[in-house]
Order: structure tokens, then C-alpha cells, then sequence
């Protein structure tokens, strides 16, 4: 084994980023270790926007996983990276080919249809006074979308009776949509796949409140 498939991964996270989160729960399901770096979304402007964060991600986004030897940026690539090199431990995308398809498309309809229109860049442009507004017209549109299409594809979890990568996104996400105060009672496919996640321990290990770069004033909260 070469030294940097050898290296102990770097993940590059803040506490609070729906899309690091879902980085973190496959690196609890998977079972492995890393070292945790945290780079504050809003302390000084945005460490994201350093310089030194630049040659790391150029996007100047988290998460931002370093193993084997590479950078890896982008959730859903970085989990299925994992996927495709760690197939021990849980098993994120199904063998079957239209199963891999149906999680694939809700883990898209989370991560490409709902969490960009409400990230912290885009509210910041829209502005302190309507930002609340917007969140929550757009999250509780695509709740609605996605809860018709989980009502297709759940068991016990997204897809299924086993959790997969779009279990991933799914709970992230709803943590956003109590922050904007969505009224998740609409929702009770999703909020019945939640109740079952949270009771696993890669989803407590991977909740924003048990992060090292969690303030005190939010630990416990889960």
C-alpha cells in the first residue's frame, strides 16, 4: 500500500453544512476514520475564501475529502468515490441497476433541486430581510416533490429497507427545513424514514452537534 492510500483522510467540514454532514454519516457507515478540519463558513468572512483554501478547492466550498493521495470535493462524488473503493462496511448504492437509479434520483432531488436554492451563499445575496421567506418557499417546494417520490421508492428507509446514499441527504435536509421553520407535519414519508436514521449511530456520530467546531451553545441538541 502506498503511503498516501495509507494516510488517514482529511476531511475539510463545518458543522453545520448540510453537505458535509452527508460526507460525514457515509464515513461513519463506512467505518472510517479521518482527521477533521474545520473551516467556518461565516467566522471573518468565510474561511472558505482564504487563500490557503483556494489549493485545496478551488469552488471554495465544503466538504473537501483528502484520500489516496487526492482531493475530492462535491458530496455525492466523494460518497460514491467511497462507495466504489471501501466496499466493506455498509453498502451505499444497491447492486441493482434501477434500485442505484431510484437512489441516485432522490439523493439528486435533495442535493441538486432543494439545498443549493436555500446554501448560505445564495441567502446571502437574497438578503438578511427575505432570505427566511425564500428558504422556506423553496425547501417546502421540493419537500413536496420529493415526498411524492419517496412514497414510490421507500421501505423502512429512502429506498428500501437499507440505507443508502440518499438516506445521506434526506436528514441533512430536514435539519435545513426546521431551521427556516417548514412545516415538516406535510411530510410524514420523510419525517417516518428520519425517526428511523436518527436511531442509528453514524447518524448521531455525523450530527452537526457532536462536531468538534460545534459552539458550546448548540452541543446536545440532537
Amino acid at each position: 500500500m502506498s503511503s498516501a492510500a495509507a494516510a488517514k483522510p482529511i476531511l475539510y467540514s463545518y458543522f453545520r453544512s448540510s453537505c458535509s454532514w452527508r460526507v460525514r454519516i457515509a464515513l461513519a457507515l463506512k467505518g472510517i476514520a479521518y482527521e477533521y478540519r474545520a473551516i467556518s463558513l461565516i467566522k471573518d468572512g468565510g474561511e472558505q475564501f482564504k487563500d490557503e483554501f483556494r489549493s485545496v478547492n478551488p469552488q471554495r466550498e465544503v466538504p473537501v475529502l483528502e484520500i489516496d493521495g487526492h482531493q475530492l470535493a462535491q458530496s455525492l462524488a466523494i460518497i460514491e468515490y467511497l462507495e466504489e473503493t471501501r466496499p466493506d462496511g455498509a453498502s451505499l448504492l444497491p447492486k441493482d441497476a434501477h434500485q442505484r437509479a431510484l437512489v441516485r434520483q432522490v439523493s439528486d432531488a435533495i442535493a441538486q433541486g432543494i439545498q443549493p436554492i436555500q446554501n448560505l451563499r445564495v441567502l446571502n445575496h437574497v438578503g438578511d430581510e427575505k432570505k427566511v421567506e425564500w428558504a422556506r418557499h423553496w425547501i417546502n417546494h421540493g419537500l413536496a416533490g420529493l415526498e411524492a417520490l419517496l412514497a414510490k421508492t421507500h421501505g423502512k428507509y429512502s429506498v428500501g429497507d437499507t440505507v443508502t446514499m440518499a438516506d445521506c441527504t434526506l436528514v441533512p435536509q430536514l435539519y435545513n427545513a426546521r431551521r427556516f421553520k417548514v412545516d415538516l407535519s406535510q411530510f410524514p414519508i420523510a419525517l417516518a424514514i428520519e425517526n428511523e436514521l436518527i436511531k442509528l449511530d453514524a447518524f448521531k456520530a455525523a450530527h452537526p452537534s457532536a462536531q468538534p467546531d460545534c459552539p458550546e451553545s448548540e452541543r446536545g441538541t440532537q
